[in-house]
């Protein structure tokens, strides 16, 4: 089974208010499990969380800019799928 991570001890490690990773959630950027009125954050989706928490802090992008850049990076990362399945292809 997955660990999870309380929301609310994210936020205070973070400094970070809950309604940003909430606005994460609404824009279906990061999965949330719900125990007994408890937000839980997977393991398996702190990594990415913790990326777009640096985001918002350090380079104060807000959460439409978050979202189009993860867009992006998705996009990237699909290409060079692609360039490597066709690299294979010719060799």
């Amino acid at each position: 089974m997955t660990n999870l991570i309380a929301a609310t001890d994210i936020c205070t490690y973070h400094g970070i208010e809950y309604t940003f990773i909430d606005s994460l959630r609404e824009a279906g950027l990061v999965k949330f499990k719900i125990v007994k009125r408890n937000t839980y954050v997977p393991e398996t989706e702190l990594q990415k969380l913790e990326k777009m928490i640096r985001l918002h802090h350090e380079l104060e992008i807000n959460v439409a800019g978050i979202e189009a850049i993860v867009h992006l990076l998705e996009r990237v990362e699909q290409m060079q799928e692609e360039m490597r399945v066709l690299r294979n292809r010719v060799e």
